[in-house]
């Protein structure tokens, strides 16, 4: 009987579409909500629950009986991940060798929006080929500590930095009628306790530090999805977090999207009804082979919580309203664009992120290196030889080929140079020092040219490597941080030495983010930050050293000298106590602390050389109404081509708050010729001059002066005007 009703309302509700269409034009969204309701007619309540949580590893559940699909997920944020079965076995008949693109950090150091974009839309093609839906991607939490396990695949300390080149990566993989998932929401800035620890931080803090990203994420990027994170946010965890997910995402912000939890983030049913959550993934894997997604708390539980009325059907309802729209808008009912897979196109894409990405930090002439002049290298140290592909966790990716640093170098000078390698030192589990690796690197290192150091940090995350296995973690890596920031396999001695053996050394590292370096920086003549560059990395960093592409990246991250000089670390607190961790720092976040409180980091926020050099000139500051223009002049004063990118910043001399020596509010990335001027203009709205008033509990622009400050990295002004608002 109850079935006949349903299916005499749904009539009714596509009779009315008919006529609504008849009387008046409807807009495509109209449409689709009609839709939506006349399949919410028609679905029984066990059905709805269905919907609300997975129905395999990487599935959420469909209705068959209406042509509902399954919707099918899959990370990750940097290639299409290696395929899993329903239930978390790794399918072995099926092609998923992807694009490996390069890691969070190294596309937010190309500070390029272009990029963001073909990055996105490599991810969206190969989603495609491949039968996705989600893209569990990108992750934009913001880089607090240098010991985050997952800092390498986040995208800055700055919230607009990382929001904006979020933007480019969703409407990049959304173009393709995929959906991006941006992760994780909010404040997941550590892995230790992660599962469970409670995050507190002010007002401020939230408003102006750890949301923008996402709220750019929503209202300019358009994201489809975005994941709720696994730690708790003032008592409540936030895959089920009143305040963050209703108040904010969809009630302020006004998300009409999907929020999915992160694996095994939900821990109580009617928080999870209530508080915003649309779909529980995860699976305990200790229930494998025979996993029972029933038992899940937004199956069997809040169907029974439903039953007996102590949630209103209405909740529900929501959810199911929200992904039935998400369906529509990814064309999930129609027939999706084919895509493509790992193509020659796709790895140019990688290619050019890593050439863009990679950081030169230090120069003293010795590179590029000319093989006219330099006819033997001595190329020392693990990271030379080692892909890093399927390493950090959820991010890994299963790639057709990995061009490491030593296949790259070797291919780019050919028969011209002559290349010798030496590993240097031994990835083990005890961290000693191999006195023969070393005493061979050493002589290796006394009879050549130049020497390049290729180290840092790994990433062979996997059943091998598991932080039980390791007495301290050398990994980049998810669900563990790392102890300090000194280099694994006692590297800070073994550059030190090759450095005074040979004096033409530089260095090469990989890695999600800074290391101490004080002990051997002065020594050597060259440094390279690489980041994780990807399936085409090693022949990137030849191209930048060999001068074949001219280095442009700049660090989305402060490099402090030492851990203690971090301000996550100066203020206390890290990794929290019993499980609770208060944010000290407060909105004192990466260069925002180093710069107001005049602590001289390693490498500044913004920071990257070049192998020509910029003029900066003619700052005009002008007022359009609400808008604020800022134009200014740009030349290539050198004689090689190159990539500059110019940055802006706000700075309020007087505030009722105290507020950051500076805030980065504007950037852009010009190509130049030797000799050529280009014109940059970047337009500030209103908002840009804001800061949140935590006392008042509202955004303030003060009236008063404000200085626009122009330059190539936080602490390099080249050019300021001020101006009154």
């Amino acid at each position: 009987m109850k079935q006949s009703i349903r299916l005499f309302v749904a009539i009714l509700c596509l009779g009315t579409i008919m006529v609504s269409c008849q009387s008046k034009q409807l807009s495509k969204d109209e449409v689709v909500e009609f839709k939506i309701d006349s399949l919410l007619q028609q679905m029984t309540l066990a059905e709805k629950i269905n919907m609300v949580h997975a129905s395999s590893s990487f599935n959420s559940g469909g209705v068959e009986r209406l042509g509902i699909p399954e919707l099918v997920m899959s990370d990750g944020p940097h290639g299409v991940r290696v395929e899993h079965g329903r239930d978390w076995e790794v399918d072995t008949d099926v092609d998923d060798a992807a694009t490996y693109l390069p890691k969070g950090l190294t596309l937010a150091a190309t500070w390029n929006r272009k990029l963001g974009y073909e990055f996105g839309n490599v991810l969206g093609s190969e989603a495609n080929y491949r039968g996705k839906d989600v893209i569990l991607g990108p992750g934009i939490c913001i880089v607090r500590t240098p010991l985050n396990g997952r800092n390498f695949e986040y995208l800055s300390e700055d919230p607009y930095l990382a929001g904006q080149m979020a933007v480019g990566y969703i409407q990049g993989v959304q173009a393709n009628g995929i959906a991006a998932c941006v992760k994780h929401f909010v404040a997941n800035n550590q892995e230790t306790w992660r599962y469970s620890v409670d995050v507190s931080m002010s007002e401020r803090a939230l408003r102006e530090i750890y949301l923008p990203g996402f709220e750019m994420a929503v209202k300019e990027g358009k994201a489809l999805t975005l994941m709720g994170a696994y730690n708790q946010f003032r008592g409540e965890h936030c895959s089920h977090n009143d305040y963050l997910l209703n108040k904010i995402l969809k009630d302020e912000w006004g998300f009409d999207g999907v929020v999915i939890s992160d694996w095994n983030a939900v821990h109580d049913t009617k928080q999870a009804l209530l508080n915003g959550t649309d779909i529980e993934m995860g699976t305990d894997l200790s229930m494998k082979p025979n996993i029972d997604y029933n038992k899940f708390y937004l199956a069997d539980p809040a169907l029974e919580m439903i039953k007996s009325g102590e949630v209103e059907e209405k909740y529900l309802d929501d959810k199911v309203r929200r992904i039935l729209r998400l369906m529509y808008r990814i064309n999930k009912f129609d027939k999706r664009p084919a895509g493509e897979f790992n193509t020659a196109a796709h790895q140019q894409t990688a290619l050019k992120i890593a050439e863009e990405g990679i950081v030169l930090l230090k120069n003293e002439s010795i590179l590029p290196i000319d093989a006219t002049k330099v006819k033997t290298i001595a190329v020392i140290g693990d990271n030379a030889i080692r892909q890093h592909q399927m390493g950090g966790g959820s991010s890994q990716v299963k790639a057709k080929y990995e061009v490491t640093f030593l296949e790259g170098i070797q291919q780019v000078f050919g028969d011209a140079v002559k290349i010798e390698f030496a590993p240097g030192y031994e990835v083990s589990k005890t961290n000693q020092v191999n006195t023969k690796l070393v005493s061979e690197a050493k002589k290796l290192a006394s009879k050549a040219d130049v020497v390049i150091f290729v180290g840092g940090w790994i990433q062979s995350w996997s059943t091998d490597y598991t932080k039980s296995d390791w007495s301290e973690n050398v990994f980049d890596a998810e669900d563990v941080d790392k102890p300090n920031m000194i280099l694994p396999f006692s590297q800070n001695e073994l550059i030190a030495q090759l450095a005074a053996v040979n004096p033409n050394t530089m260095v090469v590292l990989y890695g999600g983010g800074p290391v101490e370096m004080g002990g051997w920086l002065p020594q050597v003549k060259g440094l390279v930050q690489a980041w994780y560059p990807g399936m085409e990395g090693g022949n990137a960093l030849a191209n930048i050293i060999s001068g074949k592409v001219n280095p442009s990246g700049k660090l989305p991250i402060t490099f402090p000298k030492l851990l203690s000089e971090s301000p996550a670390h100066v203020f206390g607190e890290y990794p929290g106590v019993d499980e609770k961790q208060t944010y000290n720092d407060d909105i004192w976040v990466g260069y925002r602390y180093f710069d107001t409180y005049k602590v001289k980091p390693e490498f500044c926020f913004g920071f990257g050389l070049s192998y020509t050099q910029f003029e900066y000139d003619n700052l005009r500051v002008s007022q359009d109404g609400q808008l604020v223009k800022v134009a200014f002049e740009v030349r290539n004063s050198g004689k090689v081509a190159g990539s500059e990118v110019a940055q802006v910043y706000i700075n309020d001399p007087e505030s009722r708050l105290k507020r950051p020596e500076k805030e980065l509010k504007g950037f852009d990335k010009v190509y130049l010729e030797p000799g050529q001027t280009q014109n940059i203009e970047v337009v500030l709205d209103q908002k840009a001059f804001r800061y949140f008033d935590d006392e008042k509990m509202e955004w303030v622009l003060e009236p008063g002066t404000f200085n626009i400050e122009v330059g190539s990295s936080s602490k390099s002004i080249l050019l300021k005007q001020a101006i009154e608002m």
